[in-house]
């Protein structure tokens, strides 16, 4: 089919029509989250509800309308369909949609879903083109070149800001009044408290998320686990790749220094790599938690067992540590599922050693080249994280087990007494989770849940703490300055001393931070012993989540510190130092040394 005359009918408006369909859709995707939040959040009445879902149905059929123009308008069809086909795909689904439901009587998504019992199918697939639809405007204001020039910033600077906007929205979203099932809504420092651990995929609550929450305060909850799980600058990023044939080396470098990859072209790997990877995950873990439900439980319709698995595989990969129980995995009959345990375990692990690390072991391409050739090792990176995390895991499990056997393990036999101090020592490396009570845990064995809590996950990971990787390099550090080497070694490779500094920085932060915020709570927050207030701060700053119980108990100034503790440990205290850093004007020169006397 020849397409000349079309093309050549339209060149004249083209410019004209991009505008405009540029402006409508920044316009009606602004209009259409409003009336969602307005929707979901504060209305009440059956009338008001129903004119809004058509207003928004509405809205919806205009982006599948500007998207057609847009293939017209695009002279080479063919590569715009192949560039935009998770647009094109998405725009395809509204229009089957929205003819079944106005036109022929037939709403597809809704019979579809509720059919096999997911209830709210239609608002949570509103929500998500919706959602799409927004994060496509911010990705298009910040490609745009005039906010490339005058918004000169640093990669870490912008970090920083993704989390405190994510944090931003989800605190005002709790404090609608449709969030919560109590009258009133959630106070602001309550609801502040709750996005920020959210967001940083801490998992500390002061509120019960599976009877407080409504279903669309656990929806708002489980988006920011995810969001903030994976990041926001990753989420626009892939975003950005979805809609063009690339981005820019702006994207890359950021995306380089704030996930600490080997290279930019790595990064630029990892980004397609890393979603499809994480979404993966989740869906294994989803289906392996639905098929490990007991028989006795509990659920309404399937929808729910299937929201319930969901949530939990989320937020065990994420390792943020929500629950849709009272007492998370400690509630009856949960305590006793040890399959279960395992594959949250399992999800914890995954999401606590780093993308870098899993890519490496388990990319296709990656096992390819293995099986290809056996006798090549792992890259350095993956090696430290691994050996390291699996001797920390061992420490842990053995440490909880010895210590523990006689108190809360007394009732348990061998096996799951085993299963259980496994479970424990996994989840102190950012997981969250918990299958004892932590509050009837012995001191020794706080003392050594609040160490490998301060050691945390690995680098690019979903984990906080000071990380292995940075353990590892202060380990040999400190062991070259005993047995007198020059250089830090590890696997045949030079560690530079650099990278020691950065290593001795990153622990002096923590330590700093930690003992300060743990003087300040112990003043606001006297009422509780020091032993907890510290466990507390450092779960807190870790972004582990496990709690002996005090949380909810915590005065106000107290929340605040956790809440700055939390931000803190998922941004990093490297990252902060460097957003909030001058750069020397020179280092071209040199002092004449001089000797200290140390230790």
């Amino acid at each position: 089919m020849n397409s000349e005359p079309l093309n050549r009918f339209l060149y004249g408006s083209k410019l004209r029509a991009y505008a405009l369909m540029r402006r409508t859709t920044y316009v009606l995707t602004i209009l259409s989250v409003g009336l969602l939040v307005y929707a979901h959040g504060v209305v009440e009445s059956p009338v008001k509800l129903r004119f809004l879902y058509y207003a928004i149905d509405a809205i919806l059929a205009v982006f599948v309308l500007i998207y057609v123009l847009r293939i017209l308008y695009s002279f080479e069809r063919v590569k715009f369909l192949r560039r935009t086909w998770f647009e094109g795909t998405l725009m395809a689904i509204i229009l089957v949609n929205q003819v079944g439901t106005y036109l022929l009587g037939f709403p597809v998504v809704y019979n579809l879903f509720e059919g096999i019992g997911i209830p709210l199918s239609v608002e949570i697939y509103r929500v998500l083109v919706s959602l799409y639809m927004l994060v496509l405007l911010i990705v298009e204001l910040l490609e745009t070149r005039v906010h490339l020039k005058t918004l000169q910033v640093k990669p870490a600077i912008i970090f920083l800001m993704s989390f405190v906007l994510l944090i931003g929205i989800g605190t005002a979203l709790f404090m609608l009044p449709k969030m919560t099932t109590v009258p009133g809504g959630m106070r602001f420092i309550d609801a502040l408290f709750m996005a920020t651990s959210a967001s940083c995929i801490t998992g500390l609550t002061v509120i019960d998320p599976g009877t407080y929450l409504t279903f669309s305060g656990q929806v708002v909850l489980l988006m920011l686990v995810q969001l903030g799980g994976l990041g926001v600058m990753t989420f626009a990023t892939f975003f950005a790749m979805l809609m063009r044939e690339g981005i820019g080396i702006r994207h890359h470098v950021a995306m380089y220094e704030i996930m600490e990859s080997e290279s930019i072209s790595f990064t630029k790997g990892l980004l397609r790599k890393l979603i499809i990877m994480t979404l993966s995950i989740e869906a294994i873990g989803a289906l392996l938690i639905f098929m490990t439900w007991e028989w006795n439980t509990e659920f309404d319709v399937t929808g729910s067992k299937i929201f319930f698995a969901i949530f939990h595989s989320i937020s065990g990969f994420c390792n943020a540590g929500f629950s849709l129980y009272p007492q998370g995995l400690y509630s009856d009959p949960l305590r006793s599922w040890y399959t279960m345990h395992l594959v949250i375990a399992g999800l914890m692990i995954l999401g606590g050693i780093g993308f870098p690390t899993i890519i490496d072991l388990f990319s296709p391409k990656a096992m390819r080249a293995r099986m290809e050739a056996p006798w090549r090792n792992w890259k350095l990176l993956t090696r430290v994280t691994v050996y390291t995390s699996a001797g920390l895991l061992a420490f842990g499990t053995i440490a909880f087990f010895l210590l523990e056997y006689f108190n809360t393990l007394s009732h348990l036999n061998f096996v799951e007494s085993l299963i259980t101090s496994f479970f424990q020592s996994a989840t102190t490396r950012s997981g969250g989770y918990h299958t004892v009570d932590i509050s009837a845990v012995s001191v020794p064995a706080l003392l050594i849940m609040m160490i490998l809590m301060f050691i945390g996950a690995s680098p690019g990971s979903m984990g906080g703490g000071i990380k292995t990787t940075t353990f590892t390099v202060i380990i040999l550090s400190v062991w070259r300055t005993i047995v007198g080497k020059k250089n830090v070694e590890i696997g045949n490779r030079t560690i530079p001393h650099t990278v020691s500094y950065k290593a001795f920085a990153v622990f002096t932060f923590a330590v700093v931070f930690n003992v300060f915020f743990l003087i300040i709570l112990s003043i606001s927050d006297s009422k509780f012993d020091i032993l907890r207030l510290a466990f507390e701060q450092i779960s807190a700053f870790a972004t582990v989540g496990l709690s002996t119980g005090i949380t909810a108990g915590l005065s106000d100034a107290g929340k605040t510190v956790i809440i700055l503790s939390m931000y803190i440990g998922r941004v990093g205290t490297l990252t902060l130092a460097l957003a909030i850093s001058t750069r020397a004007y020179t280092t071209a020169y040199k002092y004449p040394d001089t000797h200290l006397a140390v230790g």
